[in-house]
């Protein structure tokens, strides 16, 4: 894809992918991101992520837990294939709209004078629109695509119709969730469970069943995930930061306190969930494609897009289980 609007340029080349894009898998992967079975990025392709989101559908629907796109699970992901696998859109000028942050320095201290963490270039936050990445739109679009108003694109289907969120969340918050495809319709959430063995964040309904999953990051060898029953004591949305380097086991030793500006692309995403076990909470990231596959420093990390839908579903008191 070709260059990129307000002064930003799309990536070249795709550094991808041992495999090539499945558009089957993609087909797969779009509909158990709608019906809330995140398999976090959509790529085509399989790989634990996957496993993770088809063994929480087949447990929601009462089939044989495999991991597999087997005969059953492919009956029952039927009903719902008006999700097709890509959609054309055209880019307006709302959608390149920045401001973007780049360049984007690493540096705590001096993040900290930004105004926002946002974005680095279009191709990050078509990326993040719809549920995928700027090498997969790179596979799905010709070569000399040009990000300017008026063009038309191929993205994979994340995209939602329902966009009737609460008037009285904050304005700033709609948008964010409106720019994440967020469908304002969610299960009602009484319990989260996070599995260290599965990696996935499972939300349950008042009877117990699991209404949504999402593939999670959590803890590390110095931070390992607090294993008890917590409990959610509020949403902090698109939050900033308070880096204090006492909590970072892998912070420089000159590394200063600062207050980080809120935007995507900051340390804890859109959103931050507090815990009641103090300094962790679960919270997005600015690298979805790490997620599963990568440390945190103790807290559970998902994609924003995800870690906005968790948001959604829940309210201040919803106890948080951590288990191995």
């Amino acid at each position: 894809m070709g260059a990129a609007a307000a002064g930003t340029k799309a990536p070249q080349s795709n550094p991808a992918a041992q495999t090539s894009l499945d558009r089957s898998v993609l087909h797969a992967q779009v509909i158990l991101d709608h019906l809330g079975f995140s398999p976090g990025v959509l790529d085509g392709r399989e790989g634990k992520s996957l496993v993770a989101a088809l063994n929480g559908f087949q447990e929601a629907q009462g089939l044989p837990i495999t991991g597999k796109l087997d005969q059953q699970t492919l009956r029952a992901l039927y009903p719902h294939r008006a999700f097709r696998p890509i959609q054309r859109i055209t880019l307006t000028d709302q959608i390149l709209a920045g401001p973007y942050t780049n360049p984007f320095p690493k540096d705590p201290a001096l993040q900290s004078k930004l105004p926002a963490l946002g974005y680095k270039s279009v191709m990050e936050k078509l990326g993040e629109m719809f549920h995928t990445t700027p090498a997969v739109l790179i596979e799905l679009n010709s070569p000399d695509t040009k990000l300017t108003a008026g063009t038309e694109i191929v993205v994979p289907n994340a995209i939602t119709t329902q966009r009737a969120y609460d008037s009285k969340l904050p304005e700033a918050w709609r948008k964010t969730l409106s720019d994440l495809n967020v469908d304002s319709t969610q299960p009602v959430g009484a319990k989260i469970v996070v599995s260290k063995s599965k990696e996935v964040l499972r939300v349950l309904d008042k009877d117990g069943k699991l209404v949504a999953q999402f593939m999670a990051t959590m803890g590390s060898t110095h931070d390992p995930l607090p294993i008890g029953t917590w409990k959610v004591k509020g949403a902090s949305y698109n939050p900033e930061f308070h880096f204090n380097p006492d909590l970072f086991w892998d912070a420089k030793k000159s590394a200063k306190q600062a207050l980080l500006p809120p935007g995507p692309n900051g340390p804890v995403g859109v959103v931050w969930l507090d815990l009641s076990k103090p300094h962790y909470g679960i919270h997005g990231t600015p690298s979805p494609e790490t997620i599963g596959r990568a440390e945190s420093h103790g807290c559970i990390r998902l994609t924003n897009w995800d870690a906005a839908r968790l948001a959604m579903m829940i309210k201040p008191g919803t106890p948080a289980v951590f288990q191995s």
